[in-house]
């Protein structure tokens, strides 16, 4: 079967500049389903569920104190333990999550971990030693794009410029033991969540890896052993020209940046690989089921666009963590679109199109122009500090928001064809949760070899102040048993915490 239409001398997937695609063969992205809630073992039977169900890789949501390096015991953590998504506190929890799961079989495991990236980057070091097996003979995809929490999250927890270290630390560290993991994930997803237009999801995202790809070349790391390791993290949303055109124009970018800047020399270092996420500001709580068609549409783009791995949002999310069976729908989803419309074996199928190539020429022009904007003022972390990237991502909110309360643009069910919504079943989190992992971590602490734990965290606290990677001495405190709070409360000590600015 032919797999791609151009006429003699046009661009061909898998050339430079890879507007068309980093592969020269069709290839079927890899599937994955954001889930997790309550506790590690709760979580494992969903995931175990998924993976039954023909997922080839999946995402961990962790709940906010997770996230932010909080113990679920600790009283800041009270009324969020397991509630969008599973408390992880240490490697006993790791374990459970992971229990009847082979490492080995897993294409890809993602985590929201950004300003934890390096604790996430121990935890499973430290499991795969555990179960005897090299980190390198499985996927694990860390977001670890700290940079990305100041303009667009918020679960911050030191300065930038410290935050942006121990990111580099686990790209170095990553990139040189385990070089099959994905160390970063470029993360526009929720840039574009937070109100950013196609330009600015692409134009700040790529600000950000400038930040990182910069500081690793500083220490001496060749872009080269980098590059090739990174993934990109986008939203898709149901306006399918101009997103088609919003991820041809990104590879494009992309390879012009590693090979004009960088300097590049591999061309895997050019090729951007797409993680490609529904949009979740897409899906509305009113008439809920609208949500399947909103995110069958979006994952047709992701199919046209060509990307490299998939997440399909559930229908119920709008309401709180998918059910099951929502997040079975989702897959199934993704399953219909890859195996049932035959749009996997065609390359960049809208090539040509007038519409499509006018699109992705505007907005590469436009990226760069933002691009270059933000570097001659200094570059990201710069934007970050002087509130830049919070201003034009709150501007582009409030017009967003004034276009759907005016109706100029369309919500079917919410301004558009209001109806009265039907009751849906919605998922709750079991009340007892916190008050057992909480026990849990107690429990932990009285059972660990706590001279190992000293000895770990004292090695790290001397590890930072003497500039060196925090990765050996964390793996060695996650190994001991050290909860996440522990190590996070090391750090800060050494590190000072992050406090918003007026711009903020």
């Amino acid at each position: 079967m032919r797999v791609d239409y151009a006429p003699e001398g046009a661009e061909r997937p898998g050339q430079y500049p890879y507007s068309r695609g980093v592969s020269a063969e069709p290839k079927v992205w890899i599937m994955g389903q954001y889930a997790g809630f309550g506790t590690a073992k709760e979580s494992n039977v969903r995931f175990r569920a998924l993976l039954e169900a023909g997922v080839t890789g999946f995402s961990v949501a962790m709940d906010l104190p997770s996230q932010m390096g909080i113990d679920s015991d600790d009283p800041r953590a009270a009324g969020e333990v397991g509630r969008v998504g599973v408390a992880i506190d240490s490697l006993a929890d790791i374990e459970v999550l992971m229990d009847g799961i082979p490492l080995e079989e897993l294409s890809q495991v993602r985590t929201t971990a950004n300003s934890i990236g390096y604790l996430w980057a121990a935890l499973f070091v430290a499991l795969a030693e555990k179960r005897g097996v090299h980190p390198d003979q499985f996927g694990m995809f860390i977001q670890n794009d700290v940079l990305k929490e100041f303009i667009a999250r918020g679960t911050q927890i030191f300065p930038p410029e410290a935050s942006l270290r121990l990111s580099v630390d686990t790209i170095e560290y990553v990139s040189r033991e385990a070089p099959s993991w994905v160390p970063l994930a470029m993360s526009g997803y929720h840039i574009r969540e937070s109100g950013a237009s196609a330009t600015q999801e692409i134009a700040f995202t790529f600000a950000n890896a400038r930040a990182y790809l910069d500081e690793c070349v500083r220490r001496g790391v060749d872009v080269d052993q980098v590059a090739p390791t990174l993934f990109t993290f986008l939203a898709i949303t149901t306006d399918v020209l101009p997103e088609v055109a919003k991820f041809r124009a990104a590879r494009r970018v992309w390879a012009r940046l590693m090979r004009e800047r960088y300097g590049a020399r591999d061309p895997r270092s050019e090729q951007l690989r797409i993680f490609a996420f529904t949009a979740g500001s897409t899906l509305t709580a009113q008439q809920p089921l609208n949500n399947v068609v909103r995110t069958s549409v979006e994952a047709t783009v992701a199919a046209l666009a060509g990307v490299q791995t998939l997440h399909v949002s559930a229908y119920d999310e709008a309401l709180g963590v998918p059910t099951e069976h929502a997040a079975t729908l989702a897959l199934r989803t993704q399953q219909v679109v890859a195996f049932e419309t035959g749009l996997t074996t065609t390359l960049d199928p809208l090539a040509g199109a007038y519409a499509v190539e006018t699109l992705t020429d505007e907005l590469e022009a436009s990226i760069w122009s933002l691009m270059e904007d933000i570097e001659e003022r200094g570059g990201a972390l710069e934007a970050i500090g002087s509130g830049r990237f919070a201003r034009d991502l709150a501007e582009a909110a409030y017009r967003h928001s004034q276009q759907v309360e005016t109706g100029e643009r369309t919500v079917v069910g919410v301004n558009k064809f209001p109806a009265p919504t039907e009751p849906l079943e919605v998922f709750t989190i079991d009340p007892g949760t916190e008050q057992a992992q909480a026990e849990s971590v107690r429990r932990l602490r009285h059972t660990r070899d706590q001279t190992a734990v000293d000895s770990a965290l004292a090695q790290l606290a001397q590890d930072v102040r003497e500039g060196r990677s925090v990765m050996p001495a964390t793996i060695e405190a996650v190994k001991a048993y050290a909860t996440l709070g522990e190590v996070v409360e090391v750090l800060r000590d050494e590190l000072g915490t992050w406090r918003p600015s007026a711009e903020f």
